[in-house]
């Protein structure tokens, strides 16, 4: 097992046949009566986290449940998985600041206070399924801050075009770190649509220099993540947050088994899931130098 470092490299080539693939294993909003395999506890999330690390996974993004499925803002419970999920596997561990609509910025920074490797940062707001999801100048303005004075490495969440073109200038005001990575995500109802303009336009605003991941939900996921591969994306993301399916009506059992299927698609292309020190190099990170 490794030594996880917070040592930062300005190198985030990856080889081109490298794919980041990110999971994401709860969410905020699926529920058991989606698929009864999304996990709550936190014990559960590192489990099933960890499995689809084995399935091909280098990273996961976290959220936290209350034991009954709601959102939690615990910040034990981050520290929880993102602790278990190290002990047990090289993933790379990004805490999520998105929360649940209804959350304060600083409930949404809980589980930046853990021991994760990188922070996922909204730069804007969205209306998910007509329900406000705010994001201002100033929340944005404080998970970086918050970011940066724990030395965590950040992502920026974009669901919009405006998303990433705010992350694009704050790159260039020097807020953000050149080669800081976009997870670009389509379908959400009220934010980029998942077609193929879409993803286009999103990807030309990507700064030069910053990786990109893909991220689709629920019956798109498929087909726009081939659509991302083809066009060479650094990273792809799965999970139980996005979709719960394995294909049309069939639940999938495990975040692995969603790992598996979209590592099979990165073979169809010539193409194959990220080593860990990939991973890390795709968020700017040394790689890991002593073992544990």
């Amino acid at each position: 097992m490794q030594h996880v470092s917070a040592e930062r490299t300005t190198d985030r080539t990856l080889p081109t046949d490298a794919v980041v693939i990110t999971v994401a294993p709860t969410g905020s909003e699926p529920t058991r009566r989606d698929n009864p395999s999304v996990p709550y506890l936190p014990a559960e999330i590192a489990d099933e986290a960890v499995r689809a690390g084995s399935a091909g996974a280098g990273v996961v993004h976290i959220h936290v449940r209350e034991d009954d499925g709601r959102p939690s803002a615990d910040r034990r419970r981050f520290e929880e998985v993102v602790s278990s999920i190290h002990a047990r596997s090289g993933m790379l561990c990004c805490v999520s600041t998105g929360g649940a609509t209804g959350m304060s910025v600083e409930e949404r920074l809980a589980g930046a206070y853990a021991s994760a490797d990188a922070v996922g940062v909204e730069t804007g707001s969205v209306n998910f399924a007509g329900v406000p999801f705010v994001t201002s100048g100033s929340d944005t303005a404080r998970v970086i801050e918050v970011a940066r004075s724990l030395g965590k490495a950040l992502e920026v969440e974009a669901f919009d075009i405006g998303h990433v073109a705010t992350g694009a200038d704050l790159i260039d005001q020097g807020v953000l770190a050149p080669g800081t990575p976009f997870n670009l995500v389509f379908g959400v109802a009220g934010g980029s649509p998942a077609t193929a303009g879409a993803l286009y336009s999103m990807v030309t605003h990507v700064p030069g220099g910053s990786p990109w991941t893909v991220t689709a939900v629920g019956r798109h996921q498929t087909r726009m993540l081939m659509g991302a591969l083809l066009m060479g994306a650094p990273g792809i993301r799965v999970g139980f947050e996005d979709n719960v399916y394995l294909r049309r009506g069939v639940l999938a059992h495990s975040n692995a088994e969603l790992v598996e299927q979209v590592a099979q698609l990165c073979e169809l292309v010539g193409r194959r899931p990220a080593e860990a020190a990939e991973c890390r190099a795709y968020f700017g990170l040394r790689p890991a130098t002593d073992a544990r």
